[in-house]
């Protein structure tokens, strides 16, 4: 783990068969800095597994040029089709195997969470979520929705690293407990 004054670098990402967004954000102190973000691009005209091939080198390239020391990833929800949610899951598991083999650590937000943490508000759409983005990360352009939603998993990462901080600092410090902020870790 890399220590206060140096920063922490973390890849967000928004797993998709078709699009697949991701996002670096770096936190030093309390500022986030955006370091890079893009989609992996695939569409529909390849069969799934040469989809999930393209996402896979696609993947370990960004990993390689970027060395993010952890990993945030959209959970899986609930869907009504039972094909697409298959498929999120098939993206996911390539997405969690490049990040396992790259030895980073994966955490997991709903995307309630995720929306609730960047615009106060669990049910804010993709545009509200991709603005929001580009006003806290500074960027001079709104990135497109998948990119800018895998930019948002990176921010509520590193704002829940910043609490749990936070947190485990003001236990030390007086001796007792200010307060209990939950923060899972996915496995």
């Amino acid at each position: 783990m890399t220590g206060q004054s140096e920063g922490i670098t973390v890849l967000g990402l928004d797993p998709g068969t078709r699009n697949f967004g991701w996002g670096i954000v770096r936190r030093i102190g309390t500022r986030l800095t955006h370091l890079a973000h893009g989609v992996i691009a695939v569409g529909d005209d390849r069969p799934l597994g040469k989809r999930l091939v393209a996402i896979e080198q696609a993947l370990d390239e960004v990993i390689r040029r970027h060395s993010p020391v952890e990993v945030s990833i959209e959970s899986l929800f609930f869907a009504k089709d039972a094909q697409a949610a298959a498929k999120l899951g098939h993206a996911r598991g390539v997405a969690l195997l490049v990040c396992t083999r790259a030895g980073l650590d994966a955490y997991e937000y709903a995307p309630t969470r995720v929306k609730r943490s960047v615009t106060g508000t669990g049910r804010a759409d993709k545009s509200q979520v991709a603005a929001m983005m580009k006003v806290l990360l500074g960027l001079p352009e709104t990135p497109r929705s998948d990119a800018a939603d895998a930019l948002a998993i990176a921010v509520t990462h590193l704002q829940g690293r910043a609490l749990s901080a936070t947190t485990k600092t003001a236990r030390v410090a007086g001796g007792g407990l200010v307060a209990s902020i939950p923060f899972k870790r996915a496995r």
